[in-house]
């Protein structure tokens, strides 16, 4: 292997050499969900993506020190930044007669449990928005100091005019010029009056007589701005420059463009010297959207209970299929593509559990055929070199699937293969199925690499829905419910405390 890993830096939009800040480590920041709902499907995409991001780093040899955030305050309907905008976990609560860290403790253990489903890796650090206002009034307060914010009545605007005119470096990671967000913040003068400039931001928004979370500073009883908490928990764990920001390409503007102006801003330096970026998931070639009802739960993707689905797809189908498209890629969710990523899984799946089971028939003399391996493992990893190309990567496997499935067919002997070769063959698919993709083995009998322990998981949420549907009297959504589960050899007992479940 002698490919270097390189990466699409979204700041100079061009592929450069991965160079850590320090030799055998990486810092990783990446956005967060806002916890206020259920994670939607592009969120499971976006950090499905950084696992195995973070996972081959680490197989590489890295450190990795893997921070991602939750939003848990500041976060206003519309993205927005002024006193007639309410914080989305706020108006939640409010709208559930609950205390707003209700609302976020719920969301983010049903974020958590997905992501426990999708088997994914914890990040190292998991730090709240709420746990960190001294560093983001002391943040702010820096801001200041260096002629960048200025407060009226209560709440602080970061002025972006001037700088821009100073920094020369506002809308390099976006792409937008100042003179064309000048142009659109024009267009939406209204309750802006506050700010010396409609493109300016809030850092320090004062609270509304309504607003439930609220917090003392120097300047109002208010709340950070949205912004604010990535810039100063990622500066608080990573340092003042670190390796390496992640997040969806829809949070390339205003949020980390915003990020960037602060962090130079309170202390001159950028943040992050490489930026990631996933692309958006689409469903039948459209955006998805719930009010034109193009749009699927994970859940719904489970059980089959979606019009837009002919049946239920496992977690590690699902997954399988995401990582089919580069995670800088747009990906298009249609029944016939998953069907399709089921057959391919299933392949990879068989191809693996046969190779590993395989006996060594060779001989100790390389030959044309120890080369080909050679050659075929080495492209696998030369493609996930390249900018983490899970795709690539995929069909290179594949490529060796064909050999491995040719040796049980009898169609290839294993003469001119050596040993080491071998092994490594059979340490290549362990490693890049179960370690890197992380894809469970969900055709193996037993508790196979914890797949009885994901069941579960998606069980527990599917019987929870259903609960609901029957509280709710909407028998026809609790039947589907039970009936898809039957279907799928798996039966529903409905007791006194509660549902159970078990295989048929």
């Amino acid at each position: 292997m002698s490919s270097e890993l390189t990466l699409y830096n979204s700041l100079s939009r061009e592929k450069e050499v991965f160079k850590p800040l320090n030799e055998g480590k990486v810092g990783l920041y990446v956005c967060g969900p806002t916890v206020y709902s259920d994670v939607h499907l592009g969120n499971c995409r976006t950090f499905v993506s950084f696992d195995v991001i973070y996972r081959y780093l680490m197989h590489l040899g890295y450190q990795v020190r893997y921070v991602r955030n939750i939003t848990d305050v500041g976060h206003l309907e519309g993205d927005r930044d002024d006193d007639q905008a309410e914080d989305k976990i706020s108006k939640k609560a409010r709208l559930e007669a609950l205390e707003p860290m209700e609302i976020a403790q719920k969301y983010a253990n049903g974020f958590h449990e997905m992501m426990r489903v999708f088997n994914t890796l914890e990040p190292s650090i998991e730090p709240r928005a709420t746990g960190h206002i001294p560093e983001q009034i002391e943040m702010v307060q820096a801001i200041i100091d260096n002629g960048f914010g200025y407060e009226v009545n209560g709440s602080v605007y970061f002025d972006t005019l001037k700088f821009a005119e100073e920094k020369e470096v506002y809308g390099n990671l976006s792409g937008r010029k100042l003179d064309e967000l000048l142009a659109e913040s024009r267009d939406n003068l209204k309750n802006q009056s506050e700010k010396r400039h409609p493109a300016d931001f809030a850092i320090w928004m004062k609270a509304a007589p309504t607003h439930l979370m609220r917090w003392r500073s120097p300047w109002s009883e208010g709340f950070p701005g949205w912004h604010l908490e990535c810039s100063a928990m990622s500066t608080k764990y990573l340092g003042e420059t670190f390796d390496i920001h992640g997040g969806g390409n829809d949070l390339k503007f205003p949020h980390h463009e915003n990020e960037i102006a602060q962090n130079v801003g309170s202390c001159n330096h950028s943040g992050a010297r490489y930026w990631l970026h996933t692309n958006m998931l689409l469903m039948n070639g459209k955006k998805m959207s719930k009010s034109d009802g193009n749009s699927i739960t994970p859940t719904q993707l489970f059980t089959g209970d979606s019009e837009h689905i002919s049946k239920g797809y496992s977690p590690m189908v699902v997954k399988f299929f995401m990582l089919q498209s580069h995670y800088r890629s747009t990906l298009d969710l249609t029944d016939e593509a998953l069907a399709a990523a089921e057959k391919g899984y299933r392949r990879l799946m068989e191809a693996n559990q046969t190779l590993q089971e395989m006996t060594f028939t060779g001989t100790e003399d390389a030959g044309e055929l120890d080369r080909e391996l050679h050659a075929g493992i080495d492209r696998v990893y030369a493609e996930m070199d390249d900018d983490f190309n899970t795709p690539k990567a995929l069909a290179a496997l594949f490529e060796l699937v064909t050999k491995v499935n040719s040796f049980k067919g009898g169609q290839l002997t294993m003469e001119g293969l050596t040993e080491s070769t071998f092994r490594r063959l059979q340490e290549t698919f362990r490693v890049f199925i179960g370690n890197i993709f992380a894809l469970q083995d969900e055709l193996a009998g037993g508790d196979s690499n914890g797949q009885t322990e994901v069941l579960d998981g998606v069980m527990s949420m599917v019987l929870e829905l259903r609960a609901q549907a029957r509280a709710n009297k909407d028998w026809g959504t609790a039947d589907k419910i039970r009936d898809t589960l039957q279907a799928l050899n798996i039966v529903v007992k409905d007791g006194k405390d509660g549902s159970t479940w078990s295989v048929g």
